[in-house]
């Protein structure tokens, strides 16, 4: 049976006053939830304060990004040591807005991937297609792509500290969701796919989050599908009250 998972992404928002103030409204809210894993990625400024925030709870906190490298003439970037000194347990590697605006490449998400689980983290893995790419009947070819080369030189047992989240680019901030059907079937997949990579077993495992305009108003009938096994929420995981419904779809 796998644990679902309700991630937040804050993207570029909130100070680190503005980070406490969320967890002081947020945490009475969610305090009885056992039914899901839940996780929230800040930004960088806010991770130590996030974490600091959510000790003693079940709440994890997730970076947004990080480099391969331990420690080098890098500026501007973060490595997993830090990360883990802040209080960090998860990272998002490869977000459509990281590659889109940043350059991120596959062989990039593979390398920061490969460097999350070798210090201890767990990655959410990114993956999905642009409109261009979806009306272009591309959209299995692309995401297949992204696993595949996203995946690249893992192990069995390192895809036991993987997370997939599926984000169809079409999808994000812009008020169209994929529906249930849609989403479910690219979940199935990309199971499908990491089935041929490693095996069914593993597959089976692997833990598949839908990110695309999630809000409280669609999220229980995402999560009635099989394999959709949680979802990484963007603008609605700003607001406490709008978060802690999304996390309690059921």
């Amino acid at each position: 049976m796998r644990q679902p998972i309700i991630a937040g992404n804050w993207k570029m928002f909130k100070t680190r006053a503005e980070t406490s103030a969320f967890f002081d409204a947020l945490i009475p809210q969610i305090q009885d939830v056992e039914h899901c894993d839940i996780v929230i990625a800040p930004p960088f400024i806010s991770l130590a304060t996030a974490a600091e925030e959510v000790d003693g709870t079940r709440v994890a906190i997730s970076a947004q990004n990080l480099h391969w490298e331990e420690n080098g003439a890098y500026t501007g970037e973060v490595s997993v040591r830090m990360l883990l000194d802040a209080g960090c347990k998860y990272a998002i590697i490869g977000h459509s807005e990281r590659r889109q605006y940043f350059g991120d490449t596959d062989e990039w998400v593979n390398r920061k991937t490969r460097a999350a689980l070798k210090g201890g983290l767990q990655a959410i893995v990114c993956v999905g297609e642009t409109l261009a790419e979806r009306d272009a009947g591309r959209a299995s070819e692309v995401v297949r792509r992204q696993v595949a080369e996203g995946m690249a030189q893992l192990t069995e047992p390192d895809l036991s500290h993987i997370i997939v989240a599926y984000e169809p680019v079409w999808a994000i901030g812009t008020g169209r969701t994929a529906t249930p059907e849609v989403a479910a079937g690219m979940h199935a997949e990309i199971r499908k796919i990491i089935a041929e990579i490693q095996s069914k077993a593993v597959a089976d495992t692997i833990r598949i989050l839908y990110g695309g305009s999630v809000k409280p108003d669609n999220i229980s009938a995402l999560m009635k599908k099989e394999d959709i096994d949680g979802a990484l929420v963007g603008g609605a995981s700003l607001d406490p009250a709008s978060f802690a419904a999304i996390i309690k779809y059921i």
